[in-house]
């Protein structure tokens, strides 16, 4: 039975899997810049005969498992490899060597799984027909997003897949458990840079100022409005700014302040509507108090739809895989992911991969500097991606 060859084979394989994970975990690489990343999973896919092609919109690569009769189907599998620009505070063995870059996001949880995958699916080529195309995607943390660059580069071209199969880490979730939500479930993700300039001066007399720090807060206050009072109680939004620099000192009001933020929802014509509404009131409350404000909106990741047909199938695949006990329904996520991409241009299901465990203190959110899995989760990754896989080429 295939499937639990598939599972003999994660069984075999976990060491391995391991130890890749633990080698990108401590040498991680920031967006774009994954080159010694690239190479060590070009030599792993070259050790285990794989075709692939690397250089694909800079460091992203692709490889292709080739069933019987390859050129009768193809789907696609995903895993991004970048990391982020964190210092990282766990005390473990393979901590990152990169200072101020760390995989807190699960990535090299992803890739290693992805990997572990191939090589299992490699072992079964034989007993299916088609081509299973495993795209491990640079940038997933920076607009415009790897996922964008590498479709222009033709990754979902020659022959377009059915469809496209991707895991993310969850340690809301806990070791052992997947999750699964099918249409709508992430959100549009746009970058807002607001600069708002007004007269500096002493602090003492503000009457000779116009001061952007009192405009800047006003701006804030007043921006929350575009989610609580213009968005339908139907559209999940999320308006928040992160950044705010004003550098003046207590007796100096400085000339200018400058803002960055975030706004997300799951609508495009509100997501339009949303950004001009904002633009509008923060150029208006500039200019009432004497001042002045230049506002861009940096249109990042689309929403994330997940395919209903593909994602009651795969779910229906955990199932069998993992018993019903250990599939979850996920609810809406309001974070975003370049994965979105694939989604709008074929069947693309989007699932999680549980990595908490509360009896090891494995508690950490993703982008924090204490983020860490139980590993026994790669096991599970490696060899459930597999096992879709397997069944989705079958048809």
């Amino acid at each position: 039975m295939i499937q639990q060859q598939i599972k003999a084979l994660a069984r075999e394989y976990f060491e391995e899997i391991r130890a890749n994970r633990r080698h990108l975990h401590a040498h991680p690489e920031l967006s774009y810049q994954e080159f010694e990343t690239a190479k060590f999973i070009a030599s792993k896919l070259t050790e285990y005969q794989i075709d692939f092609q690397s250089g694909i919109a800079g460091t992203g690569l692709v490889a292709h498992i080739k069933g019987k009769n390859p050129e009768s189907k193809t789907i696609a599998l995903r895993a991004d490899i970048d990391a982020l620009p964190i210092v990282e505070q766990n005390d473990v063995p393979y901590k990152s060597k990169n200072e101020g870059v760390m995989h807190a996001c699960g990535h090299d949880v992803h890739t290693a799984s992805l990997l572990g995958a191939c090589k299992i699916l490699q072992n079964l080529k034989e007993s299916f027909e088609g081509t299973i195309r495993c795209i491990f995607q640079l940038g997933e943390e920076k607009v415009p997003g790897g996922a964008s660059l590498m479709i222009k580069e033709g990754v979902l071209e020659n022959p377009k897949p059915k469809s496209i199969l991707g895991q993310h880490v969850m340690p809301l979730l806990p070791v052992g458990k997947v999750g699964f939500r099918e249409g709508m479930y992430m959100a549009s993700a746009d970058e807002l840079y607001i600069r708002v300039i007004g007269k500096g001066g002493h602090g003492a007399m503000p009457e000779n100022c116009i001061d952007p720090v009192l405009i800047t807060s006003h701006i804030i206050v007043a921006l929350q409005q575009v989610v609580s009072r213009n968005a339908s109680p139907k559209i999940p939004s999320v308006l928040s700014f992160g950044k705010v620099i004003a550098n003046g000192a207590t007796n100096i009001i400085p000339n200018e302040v400058y803002i960055e933020g975030t706004f997300r929802t799951l609508d495009e014509k509100w997501r339009g509507e949303a950004h001009k509404k904002m633009v509008k009131i923060a150029e208006g409350i500039a200019e009432a108090m004497g001042g002045r404000c230049e506002f861009e909106v940096r249109r990042g990741y689309p929403f994330l739809k997940n395919h209903p047909e593909l994602t009651q199938k795969a779910k229906r695949g955990a199932i069998e895989y993992l018993g019903e006990e250990n599939v979850i329904d996920l609810d809406i996520w309001m974070a975003a992911e370049d994965f979105a991409y694939y989604s709008q241009i074929t069947d693309a299901c989007f699932y999680r991969l549980g990595t908490r465990n509360e009896a090891k203190g494995i508690i950490s959110g993703v982008h924090t500097p204490t983020f860490d899995i139980d590993e026994d989760a790669l096991e599970i990754g490696a060899g459930l991606m597999a096992w879709l896989a397997y069944k989705e080429i079958l048809g």
